[in-house]
């Protein structure tokens, strides 16, 4: 188990949140595959809301403003940062642009979204009384978030400059993947995609939620109206499968060992 209640350490993915159409219909599916209740956002915020486990918030489910255009349904990942603006600035020196300039969010935290150079789209956190997930690696909440693109080098680039990463090579025959790495210990992945991968497949960042049996999670996720897009299949760091969820996003599941917390 893991719960976490301070500031995350700038670079570190801190926070996800999902942006759909209805979300209600993210909730029920969400709520119980994942085992997650949810706390509605104050009147200001009333289109978002913070999905609990065990008390705990894990992550956010939200939907446009009536009136707004909707971006495809995407689970987006927030990475910390201790100065908004700094980090703002060195953003822009190495090539990103700004989807979302940054905000403050009344006295939770101020918020960033950025396109990296490689196209991605990437969120930054910086803490105010709301800091972030408040448990992680467990079953129920994120344990892994990784950016596959196109471009390696230039991600590599452009990451490096923003963050105070090393990059960790797990690469191999036929791929190429590194850790984002602070003060030794990986908090996230970066891959390229690979020749094999479908020509319309645009670089993204991936959430990995923890389950403790991914194949009864599949199966329950198909129940629910979610859809396989990459069967269970073992790796060294546990049995992984991607899905899509009802309004068409996608993410994965890591299978996990880790006990899940006592309730908050």
């Amino acid at each position: 188990m893991s719960i976490h209640t301070d500031p995350w350490p700038e670079g570190t993915p801190a926070w996800v949140d999902l942006m759909v159409p209805d979300r209600h219909v993210a909730q029920a599916f969400y709520g119980s595959l994942l085992g997650w209740e949810f706390e509605e956002g104050v009147p200001a915020m009333g289109y978002y809301s913070t999905a609990r486990r065990g008390g705990r918030a894990a992550a956010g489910i939200g939907e446009p403003l009536p009136g707004t255009d909707a971006p495809p349904a995407a689970w987006t990942t927030y990475l910390a940062v201790d100065d908004l603006d700094a980090t703002a600035a060195r953003v822009t020196a190495a090539g990103g642009r700004f989807l979302a300039e940054p905000m403050d969010v009344m006295d939770l935290g101020r918020m960033a979204v950025v396109a990296d150079p490689t196209g991605a789209v990437v969120g930054l956190w910086q803490s105010g009384i709301h800091t972030g997930a408040d448990v992680s690696g467990e079953p129920g909440a994120s344990i892994w978030n990784e950016l596959m693109t196109r471009d390696f080098a230039a991600a590599e680039e452009f990451y490096g400059a923003v963050f105070p990463y090393t990059f960790g090579d797990m690469s191999g025959p036929g791929f190429t993947y590194a850790t984002l790495d602070l003060d030794g210990r990986p908090v996230g992945g970066l891959g390229e995609l690979g020749p094999e991968t479908p020509p319309d497949a645009l670089p993204a960042w991936s959430t990995y939620f923890a389950v403790s049996d991914t194949d009864a999670a599949v199966a329950r996720a198909v129940e629910l109206g979610g859809q396989v897009v990459s069967a269970p299949a073992d790796s060294p760091y546990g049995r992984v499968a991607v899905l899509r969820g009802p309004s068409g996003e996608t993410f994965a599941l890591m299978s996990t060992t880790e006990p899940s917390s006592p309730p908050a």
